[in-house]
């Protein structure tokens, strides 16, 4: 009976990923994540559904035991008018008292931040990924990129032993 209400409603049960920030995973090691909330406004959400965002200069700060995401670009939605948003203003975060306090203590160790990963619809509702993160080194970046390339090559070399066996 719960699936014929979503269904009216017009609500996709699953994840629908509208932006996700893919630099972050190579410039940062990724410690914790966390899934949270957004406090969004209606041509926000209408903006996001038409899959229209942007988490390249985004980052969360913590405000008197609040959760804020700041610089996250959400295009202003075209048929809006004056109750429009700003493309880059600054959102809620809907989190745990909990999980705020943890985050905030690793948060004010030397080297960590929080950023966000993906911005998506889960059942309906928007939610942001974010990581508690630690910045990379310039030569951590290579040896990953190096990881990266020796394990696609490995990768190769067993497929094409097994298509030499097969033939």
């Amino acid at each position: 009976m719960a699936k014929d209400k979503d269904k009216d409603k017009g609500k996709s049960p699953g994840r629908k990923l509208v932006a996700q920030h893919k630099k972050a995973r190579h410039d940062y090691h990724i410690l914790d994540t966390y899934e949270c909330g957004l406090v969004l406004t209606g041509t926000e959400v209408k903006s996001l559904r038409q899959g229209r965002a942007s988490l390249v200069d985004g980052f969360i700060q913590i405000d008197g035991n609040e959760a804020w995401l700041h610089n996250v670009h959400i295009p202003e939605y075209a048929q809006g008018t004056w109750t429009n948003h700003a493309a880059r203003r600054k959102r809620k975060l809907l989190m745990h008292r909990a999980e705020i306090d943890k985050l905030e203590s690793k948060s004010q160790e030397s080297g960590h931040t929080i950023v966000p990963l993906a911005l998506y619809f889960k059942d309906g509702r928007a939610k942001v990924e974010i990581a508690l993160a630690k910045g990379k080194k310039e030569y951590d970046k290579r040896q990953t990129l190096r990881e990266q390339q020796d394990r696609r090559e490995a990768e190769r070399a067993v497929s094409a032993a097994r298509r030499r066996q097969r033939a």
